[in-house]
């Protein structure tokens, strides 16, 4: 028998502190809208299949301007950086709510690995050279 869908009593959105509380029953869970935001399940974000994924920086400050009911499985929420294209099932949001932890030091330390960061704008230079398939010159002084 299969455990029933975990469905949040409430959603709080806090747009001064950029969070939403995640509640069910007595237990909330407060996300950044950059954590929401960096693992959106949209295909810009997961890709459309194994290995395509795109990890997401420079999301600091984002913020979440609205939230928008998808039938009785999910929301959809719309980030002021323009991206609204992820749907939010339940069981992916129980998930992100009960695993925020392990998922936020996951890509914490994706984005060290990578010479990415929260910041918009700050890439390290092995990022950018990386991206763009180039290699660092050595040049004669």
């Amino acid at each position: 028998m299969s455990q029933p869908i975990p469905v949040p009593d409430e959603l709080v959105l806090h747009q001064q502190s950029k969070t939403l509380d995640v509640v069910y029953g007595e237990t909330a869970h407060t996300l950044s809208a950059e954590y929401l935001r960096v693992y959106s399940p949209s295909a810009e974000v997961k890709g459309h299949g194994p290995g395509q994924e795109t990890t997401q920086w420079g999301k600091r400050d984002v913020g979440i301007k609205q939230i928008d009911p998808v039938g009785s499985y999910a929301v959809r929420l719309a980030f002021d950086d323009g991206h609204d294209t992820g749907l939010y099932t339940w069981p992916l949001l129980h998930d992100l709510a009960t695993n925020a932890e392990t998922k936020w030091a996951a890509y914490l330390a994706k984005l060290e690995e990578q010479g990415l960061s929260r910041d918009a704008g700050t890439r390290s230079l092995d990022s950018v050279l990386k991206q763009g398939g180039g290699k660092s010159k050595a040049y004669p002084a």
